[in-house]
């Protein structure tokens, strides 16, 4: 349950992030405004670590990740950053939050279902493929107009 109450509450800190990038940027540049994203959230971020993790977790432990590519998620957040503010600025938020989530959802389960990056491999599932299916449909649907 908790599980599913943090995964709700990111998806509401998404979308308003999302609304909010894509109205800075009309007053700034994409790249501008994501400098100023990935900025502020890497101040939130140390000060999170200096008084919740500084002394528990060493700074040296990153440079000991044994999967170096794993680092890039920083790299990752920047263009997801600019793909968010780009897709919202074409579709408007809704459309654009149920394009991504559904995509979400499908590599998502690629990656399950391959055991890509170190995670487990599950078995495949035509439950989950029908259900990514239906969001599909149900993206077709609500973009109808």
């Amino acid at each position: 349950m908790w599980g599913f109450l943090i995964a709700m509450i990111s998806g509401v800190l998404m979308s308003v992030q999302g609304v909010f990038n894509t109205g800075v940027t009309k007053e700034s540049g994409t790249w501008l405004t994501n400098c100023f994203v990935q900025l502020t959230g890497f101040l939130v971020c140390v000060l999170f670590y200096l008084f919740s993790e500084m002394g528990h977790v060493p700074v040296d432990s990153l440079f000991k990740v044994d999967r170096k590519y794993m680092l890039l998620g920083g790299v990752i957040g920047a263009f997801i950053t600019f793909t968010v503010i780009q897709s919202m600025s074409s579709l408007g938020p809704a459309k654009a939050v149920l394009a991504i989530v559904i995509t979400q959802v499908f590599v998502a389960y690629l990656i399950e279902l391959f055991g890509l990056f170190g995670v487990s491999k599950v078995p495949f599932s035509w439950s989950k493929l029908i259900g990514i299916m239906v969001s599909v449909i149900g993206l077709v649907v609500f973009k109808w107009e």
